[in-house]
């Protein structure tokens, strides 16, 4: 009687212990601050949630994830990224150097994890070093001013008698000022005149566009930004139906309409930002994890597009193309 006692309370004692072990287990929430829309970024974050998948994170299950959208405008970022620290997340994931530092400005704690930003982040003195970037922020670099003149030599070579090439970018973006600088460089060394198109809100693409059409621009040239994304349709038709070619630096644009894309495989990025968060959840420090750059780089040339705008896209440049939209 006395083991069945002994038994019976041992039994009793390890069932209650269940439900206090229960709500000890902590679920990881992580913040993301998109700075586009939903929809422009959607392919994005399908790849981001692959990646957790595939590191055992199911959402709603064992991680939660807060979606914070900034369509497209950096002075919301700010609110967003309070609002995401006030909810105490475990750490938060952006993907601009805008986003960044909004998360910086309202905490020098919390995890920061950038799934992707357009400029160099020892430069902008975002890390201290690639490598060893220290304090509480790492993530992926597209590391890419240079991508600015690539992506002007190809459009040379897919039209050859072009002189002179509308540059799209925004002055507020911290980013764009040295990639604009590489670029209207590189311009120059081709004998291309390149006109400045500043668009910093939604409300300046109209005017853009004008200043475009009445300088007489032959082509467009975008440099990677999170509002043009937001309006990545807007653009696209505006080149169509002015029979203006176009290169952009984000393959989606391609994938929508636009002539050719070059540039970095974004949903590769945000995939790789999961491995960050996986790390920094099983305790890793974001000091001690080093910034990577991009593996993958695309070249998408839409012969649909070439075709309604009129344009014969040359075999040597077509055979480069790491895909073609027929």
């Amino acid at each position: 009687m006395k083991k069945i006692f002994s038994f019976a309370l041992s039994a009793l004692i390890v069932a209650l212990s269940f439900p206090a072990e229960a709500q000890q287990t902590k679920i990881p929430r992580i913040g993301f601050l998109v700075p586009s829309s939903p929809s422009a970024s959607s392919s994005r974050i399908a790849a981001f949630r692959q990646g957790l998948r595939e590191l055992g994170y199911v959402e709603g299950k064992n991680i939660v994830i807060e979606y914070r959208y900034a369509e497209g405008k950096q002075d919301l970022q700010t609110d967003l990224a309070a609002e995401l620290v006030r909810l105490k997340v475990d750490l938060i994931v952006t993907s601009s150097t805008p986003g960044v530092l909004a998360v910086k400005k309202t905490s020098s704690t919390v995890p920061i994890v950038f799934a992707t930003i357009s400029d160099d982040p020892v430069a902008s003195g975002l890390v201290a070093s690639l490598a060893r970037p220290g304090g509480n922020i790492t993530g992926l670099t597209l590391l890419g001013p240079e991508l600015g003149g690539k992506r002007l030599e190809l459009l040379k070579e897919a039209v050859p008698n072009v002189t002179r090439v509308a540059l799209l970018w925004n002055s507020a973006n911290p980013s764009h000022g040295l990639q604009s600088k590489e670029t209207h460089a590189a311009a120059q060394a081709m004998g291309l005149q390149l006109q400045s198109l500043e668009v910093r809100s939604s409300r300046e693409f109209d005017s853009a566009f004008e200043t475009a059409l009445r300088e007489r621009a032959q082509a467009l040239i975008t440099l990677p930004e999170p509002l043009f994304n937001t309006h990545l349709k807007r653009i696209v038709e505006f080149a169509a139906k002015n029979r203006l070619p176009a290169m952009y630096a984000v393959p989606e644009f391609a994938d929508t309409g636009g002539l050719m894309a070059y540039g970095p495989s974004y949903p590769d990025l945000y995939r790789r930002a999961a491995t960050y968060v996986d790390k920094i959840l099983k305790g890793a420090k974001p000091a001690d994890l080093p910034v990577e750059q991009p593996t993958k780089i695309e070249f998408i040339i839409n012969l649909k597009t070439a075709k309604q705008i009129g344009l014969t896209i040359p075999p040597n440049v077509l055979v480069r193309a790491d895909k073609v939209i027929k």
